[in-house]
């Protein structure tokens, strides 16, 4: 892949992710001002189940597809490629049966005993029809990343949350008359419509450019079709456990949460509504710059393959060099940003401003957040997934424990779940970094980033006094102007730093040709 192909197609995913973060926000906001925070606490407990549901159905497949479809048309073998793509569809399909019956069968338990909110049922029952959604979606998008073709991912991103926001309040509120838990299952369910939009425009994506036939029946149990699934098994195994960890530290925390805050005397209803505060409202914010190092971490995989498998160790280490340097630059201002105008932000977007303290407290610690993704791709890109694997392991048990011990206490409650999550996130970068750091060698540049750095610590000390003057006039006005002039500090001081230069604002600025193919 050449250093235009990766720089375009990583560009086209940024802007769909800006795109899909922007209107994703748009779906939180109408979803908390029609069901409060207590409603955004039942359909965040049902999310985790979600997100561990399409982990175990989608198998690590769209990495391992992008990584072997790559690999394929390196050698120019499009018999490998038809390979590749019917099993999966094969795999995926037995899948999807498996874990609907298990959501089936266990919503009731989960509901009732771990989440200790039977409310909750209703959400997690409405999720089911989106398993064979995510089985089909998650071949596609690995066969077009494999092709290094990001467009159809990108649109089908931004197809979903158009979807998405134009059935969510029609969903919450016609359903909210009943209560507020059949408002979240309305929810839930403009999510499965969102998915499912996504997924009917990249199958016409797939046959408009006359793909491979998709089949699952009749797979012969030849040896091409064994040395094929073999191929996808040391890629997906990994990269699902390395997934599947973050998914079940996910599925577990609002139960360990639930039940810590049981312990520290916190009521049921309280407890979900401060975990809706949490989860719904705080954590969405962090990761809006997760949007950028998505993008790379998509154009990583087959980038660095490729380069790995020809032995181009310097074009691994420019890949990875550029990725990291964008998270820090993106992901410096976001952190900023958090933290100076939580209280005027978190008014502004759900009327929340006591949940401002968790946004403060967790957003100079998110910059290891946007290093993750760059790191975890690099390493799944040089078969070491399961080193990424294993860190994130070590990182959920850390967080899971850390949040038992703090937010059981009565001085913490919430606040220790926001600290353990923190603690979570440093922790899994740094063992990344570690780790790549010896398997490539990859050497790091201080001199740069103590420069980003410190423009970082001056644009944070020169903003302060515009942050605290949003408080005591017109918010929304002063907010915007506030953030504003904070950007554009930021951005002067990087261009006097000289870790941007105007060529490269001009070159993100020209884009008129990055949608052609």
């Amino acid at each position: 892949m050449s250093a235009h192909t990766f720089i375009k197609g990583t560009i086209i995913l940024i802007l769909a992710g800006l795109i899909t973060r922007f209107l994703g926000f748009i779906n939180k906001i109408v979803v908390a001002r029609i069901m409060g925070a207590e409603g955004m606490g039942l359909y965040m407990m049902a999310v985790p189940t979600l997100i561990l549901l399409i982990t175990l159905t989608q198998f690590g497949l769209p990495v391992a597809i992008s990584k072997r479809v790559a690999e394929a048309e390196t050698a120019g073998d499009e018999a490998e490629v038809q390979r590749i793509l019917r099993v999966s569809l094969f795999v995926t399909g037995l899948l999807s049966i498996v874990w609907s019956t298990a959501v089936i069968l266990g919503a009731p338990v989960i509901a009732r005993e771990l989440l200790t909110d039977e409310r909750a049922y209703y959400a997690l029952m409405a999720m089911i029809p989106i398993v064979p959604i995510v089985a089909l979606s998650a071949i596609l998008r690995g066969y077009f990343q494999g092709r290094q073709n990001m467009k159809p991912t990108a649109v089908s991103q931004v197809i979903e949350q158009v979807v998405r926001i134009a059935l969510v309040a029609v969903c919450t509120k016609a359903l909210l008359p009943y209560g507020i838990e059949f408002a979240a299952a309305g929810a839930m369910l403009s999510v499965v419509a969102g998915e499912f939009a996504s997924l009917l425009y990249m199958l016409y994506t797939f046959q408009k450019q006359k793909g491979p036939r998709l089949r699952s029946k009749q797979v012969p149990v030849d040896a091409k079709n064994r040395k094929t699934f073999r191929g996808l098994l040391d890629v997906a195994l990994p990269t699902t456990g390395s997934r599947l960890i973050g998914s079940l530290s996910y599925f577990f925390e609002p139960i360990v949460v639930a039940q810590s805050l049981a312990i520290a005397g916190v009521a049921t209803a309280t407890a979900t509504a401060q975990y809706g505060e949490l989860t719904g409202f705080v954590i969405p914010l962090l990761f809006l710059p997760t949007f950028i190092t998505y993008a790379l971490s998509v154009s990583l995989v087959p980038a660095v393959s490729e380069a790995y498998a020809k032995k181009d160790y310097q074009a691994v280490h420019q890949r990875l060099h550029q990725s990291l340097r964008t998270a820090m630059i993106s992901g410096g201002i976001a952190a900023i940003v958090l933290f100076l105008y939580a209280k005027p932000i978190m008014t502004l977007m759900y009327d929340a401003p006591e949940a401002a303290v968790y946004l403060q407290l967790m957003a100079p610690f998110s910059l290891f957040l946007y290093f993750q993704g760059p790191l975890q791709a690099v390493l799944q890109a040089v078969d070491h997934a399961k080193t990424a694997m294993v860190n994130s392991l070590t990182g959920a048990a850390v967080k899971l424990a850390a949040i038992f011990i703090l937010a059981s206490r009565p001085e913490f409650e919430m606040m220790g779940t926001a600290l353990a999550i923190s603690i979570s996130m440093v922790l899994v970068t740094l063992l990344h970094f570690a780790a790549v750091c010896k398997t490539i060698g990859f050497t790091f540049r201080l001199k740069p980033w103590l420069s980003a750095f410190g423009a970082l610590l001056l644009t944070a000390a020169l903003s302060g006094p515009a942050a605290a003057y949003t408080l005591s006039r017109t918010l929304l006005i002063d907010t915007l102007l506030g953030i504003t002039l904070t950007g554009t500090l930021y951005i002067v001081l990087l261009l006097l730093t000289k870790q941007i230069q105007l060529k490269d604002i001009s070159r993100v600025l020209s884009l008129q040709s990055l949608w052609r193919k």
